[in-house]
């Protein structure tokens, strides 16, 4: 049983039945189908159902909201801004398809020589909840925009949201089973991966969902793009603006709902001399903001998606405070009932400790202090994950000279890290491979062949 449980209050608003292993193969040979003319499709044809799928979502923003709020706990007033950006990207492909994979001429030898960009087949997204519309758009657009089509297998604890995605595409004209939701258990994932129609994988999660997926792929030689988990630094120089770094240390740990983003800024590495002064901001910032009912329009932080998350990130502060992490605000539950934590300020960070080593999905600013340039260098990259980076500097000269160091696929400077249409998108390290978005990310899943006439 697959169940919608609001986290705010912890109730269970709707169950769903897993699919039977015959519904499963329906659904698999509707796909199979599908593609079969859908690959033929016209590049005007799939932009013009991708612009109503646009609009469609454009119309339904504030139901689409409320339904992530419900189930995943994201405040009300944020919600809308991430479905509008969903229908920006549906626009950005529906404009630009075409032109990035029209064929390439290669100036050779040859009579005529060229690059054409074909579809693969059925992709199968396995997505996670913490942006629960955005994650599986993000996927499911330029894959379908190149020809492929979709098969997803959202994360358990959203299912309201998978089914108003597989109705988003139906209610916008495309033809059935270009892009279907399963019901269906991580446990029947492998299988599924190893049918012989399933041409490719994107997942994104955790790494430990990554590497199970990537290595029943890898033993079907099938592509996989993986976008996992992240630890970023925020690198704050004490030439840098320390109010607006501040506030981007603030949205950037509490971005998506207290901080449940693979982007949030984690690991905050402040030269010493400042410490003290972006410290005290950073608090003053949080302690303005609300914790409360997530469809309050006036609640700044909501609830934690699951309890599960709620235990990880107290057992990372507690075990972090037990190594001599010292807590400057914050550290503990907001509310009896629901899944609220309080944004948390911590000092005395070191190496070994969860908050140092880990990635903390929650509310958690750890403080970690450098001396000079190379310090912050290394601390930056200590860690095994490569997803994003931002750096604080009024000095455009440094800041160039830092980036080819960072180790990540995202480097910001004087601004958060943040996902947009026409940037390519994704990590390095245990944070995955391959890319999502722009010109790149729509490459990734088709056939890059070469062609020339004798």
């Amino acid at each position: 049983m697959i169940q919608s449980k609001n986290p705010a209050t912890e109730e269970v608003l709707k169950s769903f039945k897993e699919i039977s292993n015959e519904e499963l193969e329906k659904k698999v040979s509707l796909a199979s189908k599908a593609f079969e003319s859908w690959k033929k499709a016209s590049f005007k044809e799939r932009a013009r159902l991708m612009r109503k799928l646009g609009s469609y979502l454009r119309a339904h923003t504030e139901d689409l909201s409320r339904l992530q709020m419900l189930e995943m706990g994201k405040t009300i007033k944020s919600g809308p801004a991430g479905i509008l950006k969903c229908a920006d990207l549906c626009d950005y492909y529906a404009d630009n398809a075409e032109s990035i994979l029209t064929n390439e001429k290669l100036n050779t030898n040859k009579k005529e020589q060229y690059v054409e960009f074909d579809p693969l087949g059925i992709i199968l997204a396995v997505m996670p909840w913490n942006f629960p519309f955005w994650q599986v758009y993000r996927y499911a657009v330029p894959a379908l925009m190149s020809g492929n089509v979709g098969l997803l297998k959202h994360a358990s604890n959203v299912p309201q949201c998978a089914e108003a995605i597989e109705e988003s595409f139906r209610a916008s004209g495309f033809p059935e089973g270009v892009f279907q939701n399963l019901f269906l258990s991580s446990s029947r994932v492998a299988g599924l991966i190893r049918d012989s129609r399933i041409s490719a994988v994107t997942l994104t999660g955790s790494e430990k969902a990554g590497s199970e997926v990537a290595s029943v792929a890898g033993s079907e030689i099938k592509k996989v793009v993986l976008e996992l988990g992240g630890s970023d630094p925020f690198v704050v120089f004490a030439d840098a603006d320390i109010a607006k770094a501040s506030k981007f240390a603030v949205l950037s740990r509490l971005q998506n709902n207290v901080g449940q983003s693979c982007i949030s800024a984690k690991r905050f590495i402040v030269e010493e001399s400042i410490k003290d002064k972006f410290i005290k901001v950073v608090v003053d910032e949080l302690s303005k903001l609300f914790i409360g009912d997530p469809s309050d329009k006036n609640t700044d932080i909501g609830p934690l998606a699951t309890e599960q998350i709620l235990l990880d990130v107290e057992k990372q502060v507690e075990k972090s405070v037990s190594l001599g992490a010292k807590i400057v605000y914050g550290g503990k539950r907001k509310f009896e009932k629901g899944h609220f934590y309080m944004p948390t300020v911590m000092t005395n960070i070191k190496k070994g400790m969860p908050v140092y080593d880990e990635e903390v999905f929650g509310p958690v600013v750890p403080i970690i202090t450098f001396k000079n340039e190379i310090e912050a260098i290394q601390i930056a990259n200590d860690t095994r994950y490569g997803l994003g980076a931002s750096i604080f500097t009024s000095d455009v000269k440094k800041a160039k000279r830092i980036i080819p160091q960072i180790d990540a696929g995202n480097v910001c400077v004087n601004d958060m890290v943040k996902s947009d249409p026409r940037a390519p998108f994704g990590g390095i390290k245990k944070s995955g491979y391959g890319r999502e978005l722009g010109s790149y990310g729509i490459k990734e899943f088709v056939n890059i062949k070469n062609v020339y006439f004798g």
